[in-house]
């Protein structure tokens, strides 16, 4: 596809899901896809699939948490293909909970994964995309930094963070493409770490209308593919039956 051929595009939490879907979509149509992960295991067999397919692709551990790992990601992706032109800071988790369980240990890997996460993530190609001249950060939030439900209050609060992050970079920016990604509820195995009994049960009700990771993943393939002084800034998506909710 136009404006994707050959683009060196990096996506953090690959190993499944939207990462993945977006991986062999964006391989399909051309691009060069590093992905990372902590499953390894998981990424070693997507990036066969993609290679089968006659795909370019590689892979490294990640946890996005880690500044250093991110920073070491970011440069075997530089240093193997010579450039970085997309980061797709895609790595989150959604322990809900409501705020009276007081479990402050998920709500502190919230803040490390899906606030610090993407925070590293723009440190580590900032300095490359600017010395390139030329760049696009792709940032994952959600439909919930745009309401905030029940037992949703940390989860929400990082994704509202997530939107104010890519708002600021963007009006910062002249030679930076910067899009936010919000997506409802997907079929992923985003979710699969909640402990709150109630908090799982509302969110296997919401998954009974839920988005197609395909969905998603070819939202970011249209960003990514219009011309290079065409901005997409925010892209909200949800499926035509998520009617009677916000998420």
């Amino acid at each position: 596809m136009k404006n994707v051929e050959n683009k060196v595009v990096l996506i953090t939490g690959a190993s499944s899901g939207i990462g993945e879907a977006t991986a062999k979509v964006l391989a399909k149509n051309g691009a060069i896809v590093v992905l990372g992960a902590r499953r390894t295991d998981r990424l070693e067999a997507i990036v066969r699939d993609i290679q089968q397919s006659g795909g370019h692709a590689a892979y490294r551990e990640l946890d996005v948490a880690n500044a250093e790992q991110v920073n070491a990601f970011v440069t075997f992706a530089k240093d193997t293909f010579g450039r970085v032109d997309v980061m797709f800071n895609n790595a989150g988790i959604m322990p809900l909970s409501p705020m009276r369980a007081l479990k402050t240990n998920e709500w502190n890997n919230i803040i490390d994964i899906n606030i610090k996460g993407v925070l590293n993530g723009i440190a580590a190609v900032l300095p490359i995309m600017d010395q390139q001249g030329s760049g696009h950060i792709i940032n994952t939030a959600s439909t919930g930094a745009h309401t905030v439900g029940p037992s949703c209050a940390v989860y929400c609060a990082s994704k509202y963070a997530v939107r104010a992050i890519s708002e600021g970079l963007r009006q910062e920016s002249n030679n930076l493409r910067v899009t936010v990604l919000s997506p409802g509820v997907t079929t992923t195995e985003l979710g699969h770490d909640i402990t709150d009994e109630a908090a799982a049960e509302f969110v296997d009700q919401l998954r009974n209308t839920s988005l197609n990771v395909e969905a998603v993943a070819d939202a970011v393939l249209y960003a990514i593919s219009q011309p290079d002084n065409v901005d997409v800034n925010e892209l909200v998506i949800r499926t035509m039956a998520c009617y009677g909710h916000a998420f």
